[in-house]
């Protein structure tokens, strides 16, 4: 794992066990990656509370909660289908915040519209808020997974920032 996902992970862990909050992660196109970066700090079983890789519509669907509409009308990369894979991340765990990744890793897959390196990201908390953002990565597919992951931590710091 490269320094950036390290040093971005242990600040994350930090964060989340000093205010007691634990995390849940929805992934699609980084499989998992969130989740193993998150758990190769020690002691993150007392923040990270569970991961959902999710590639598939219909994982999206039975394991989150993602809606068949939703899907239809907006596609599995798009910011409505990330925020609803992020309310069902809480709803299925015991976690307080949750951040979902849904993109176009490449090098396929691309449209006009949501071309190779587009990805979408939401982050929900129990409280209720619930943030989305759509990205432009640049780079190979390993390149626009890592910068996902990045992403998706450097989110979870912002929603966990001092009070």
């Amino acid at each position: 794992m490269s320094d950036t996902l390290t040093t971005l992970a242990t600040l994350v862990g930090a964060r989340l066990k000093d205010r007691g909050v634990k995390l849940a992660a929805a992934e699609s196109c980084t499989g998992g990656w969130v989740a193993q970066a998150v758990t190769s700090v020690p002691g993150s079983s007392d923040w990270f509370e569970r991961g959902f890789v999710t590639y598939s519509n219909d994982a999206k669907r039975e394991m989150l909660g993602v809606r068949a509409e939703t899907l239809d009308r907006c596609g599995a990369v798009s910011e409505e289908t990330a925020r609803e894979m992020a309310l069902g991340a809480l709803a299925a765990s015991r976690a307080q915040l949750a951040v979902a990744i849904t993109g176009v890793a490449g090098p396929a897959g691309g449209t006009p519209a949501k071309p190779v390196g587009m990805v979408c990201l939401a982050w929900a908390s129990k409280e209720g808020a619930v943030d989305t953002v759509t990205k432009h990565f640049s780079g190979d597919r390993e390149e626009v997974r890592r910068q996902s992951v990045i992403c998706a931590l450097q989110g979870v710091l912002e929603r966990t920032g001092e009070p």
